[in-house]
């Protein structure tokens, strides 16, 4: 998959993954985007430790979900670390 391909899959699964998860995460569209780029690295990389499949081609639904999958853990954890909290 070219560069930017894979730039597009990362701001589409970000977006996805933004949709999925339930309540609202501090940072705005911009830095979900961003992580939605990091979550599907990290889906792709955690893919091809765990199940042994990679990100391969941009319309192919194990590279969709890997992108996804990652998105949504990679918002989770910035929403963990970024939670204000009271005392």
């Amino acid at each position: 998959m070219s560069f930017l391909g894979f730039l597009l899959l990362g701001l589409i699964a970000g977006a996805i993954a933004k949709a999925i998860l339930p309540g609202r995460q501090g940072g705005g569209w911009l830095i979900t985007l961003l992580l939605g780029v990091v979550g599907a690295l990290l889906g792709g990389w955690l893919g091809g430790i765990l199940f042994g499949v990679n990100l391969q081609e941009f319309f192919s639904l194990q590279t969709w979900l890997l992108a996804i999958g990652g998105s949504i853990v990679v918002l989770l954890i910035y929403g963990a670390l970024t939670r204000n909290k009271k005392a």
